[in-house]
């Protein structure tokens, strides 16, 4: 951590030329001896990166940010503040301490929270950047967070941990291949915390991590923006039963829940579908992702328009649905539709269709944009049909 950095007149050189090319900025010989232009363009780099996802940091003064991976890989504020929620009791243990962003939003809760970090400049940064932010019940140990429990009298009420992949790859992996290996370690977590919360990729299956944990209370599965950003494994010690499924979808005005447990999904036959009716529905990604399939038509009292098809409608429009809500306009067979060569612009959706969504673009010449919606899917006759929507 290069502390020239926090210089006022660099300072104040970072925010003159923040809306600069960060690339171009490094290319440019740096105006100061101590602080290297590649440096400068780090920073500048990093405020433009914490503009939407961490305003609190990018609108606080003498912030240092650090390399960008380390900025992608942290949490949002929209996600910290949700995270903060779940914690218990007024002690906490951060095992993946990182940029500092779940800490700091956990120490709005919590009386006492630990960050723990084996990077050395990155537990520097996140040290030096609570201060800046006026937080002071947070302390910072750099060191291996499973030799620290490992080392530690101490007992947490929660303890956080947000593991790495040790395999990098897009296909499902396993708990066991993360860095921690949460699995390996869980007796030694609950031996030093009553409850403990896991965050993990959204591309992780949730039924094989209910397979490889225990004592798993909730299961989060939480949105941003109609973009599935994180799971959250929350498990607290000697708990026996189900997993509760919580779907949660977050954006700057709000938020919209939906919680169920899978034995209810199971449970549910769904005998009748429905043609597209004035009113149709396309839940949020973390209720597709949770699974949550069958249960959607009877909570909110609409039905799907084929079995593998999970899209919804009904004659009247639905309060408080988690996900977006259109205007039907008109209905067409795929077929008919195909015969329409003209350009047009519209918002494509591909919903349980052959084609995907650039194909069905290419193919029929369609323009992102405009007010119009085309979902392309298939009817409960089976059958391709073509769905002309509007956002209600």
């Amino acid at each position: 951590m290069n502390k020239h950095i926090l210089n006022t007149e660099v300072q104040q050189f970072i925010r003159r030329y923040q809306d600069d090319t960060p690339s171009d900025i490094a290319l440019q010989k740096s105006p100061f001896p101590e602080v290297s232009s590649a440096e400068l363009a780090v920073q500048i780099d990093g405020r433009k990166r914490c503009q939407k996802k961490l305003p609190l940091w990018f609108n606080t003064p003498n912030i240092y940010y650090p390399p960008k991976l380390n900025i992608e890989q942290s949490s949002s504020e929209l996600t910290a503040e949700y995270k903060s929620r779940l914690i218990k009791g007024d002690t906490l243990a951060d095992l993946t301490g990182g940029f500092g962003a779940d800490a700091c939003y956990f120490a709005k809760r919590a009386k006492e929270v630990v960050h723990i970090e084996q990077n050395k400049e990155l537990s520097e940064i996140a040290g030096h950047n609570s201060e800046a932010l006026g937080i002071k019940n947070i302390s910072f140990i750099q060191t291996d967070s499973i030799r620290f429990l490992e080392s530690t009298d101490k007992v947490f009420d929660t303890i956080y941990i947000d593991p790495g992949r040790r395999i990098q790859t897009k296909k499902m992996f396993l708990l066991k291949d993360t860095e921690p290996d949460v699995v390996a370690n869980l007796s030694l977590l609950l031996s030093k915390a009553r409850r403990i919360i896991i965050k993990t990729s959204p591309l992780f299956d949730i039924q094989s991590g209910l397979k490889e944990l225990q004592q798993v209370s909730e299961v989060h599965v939480i949105s941003v923006k109609n973009d599935c950003k994180e799971l959250l494994w929350v498990i607290d010690k000697g708990f026996e039963g189900e997993a509760r499924i919580h779907c949660t979808a977050l954006n700057n005005e709000g938020e919209k829940n939906l919680l169920f447990f899978y034995s209810e999904e199971r449970a549910i036959s769904i005998g009748h579908f429905s043609d597209p009716k004035p009113y149709l529905y396309e839940p949020d990604v973390a209720l597709l992702k949770a699974g949550c399939f069958k249960l959607i038509a009877e909570r909110f009292n609409i039905l799907k328009i084929h079995p593998n098809t999970h899209l919804y409608t009904s004659d009247l429009p639905v309060n408080d649905f988690a996900g977006k809500v259109f205007k039907t306009v008109a209905v067409f067979e795929y077929k008919a539709f195909s015969k329409n060569k003209g350009a047009r612009k519209a918002n494509v959706i591909s919903r349980n269709f052959p084609l995907s969504v650039d194909e069905l673009k290419k193919k029929h010449r369609l323009r992102d944009g405009g007010d119009s919606y085309l979902i392309f899917t298939t009817g409960q006759s089976g059958k391709l049909i073509v769905i002309e929507a509007e956002r209600n």
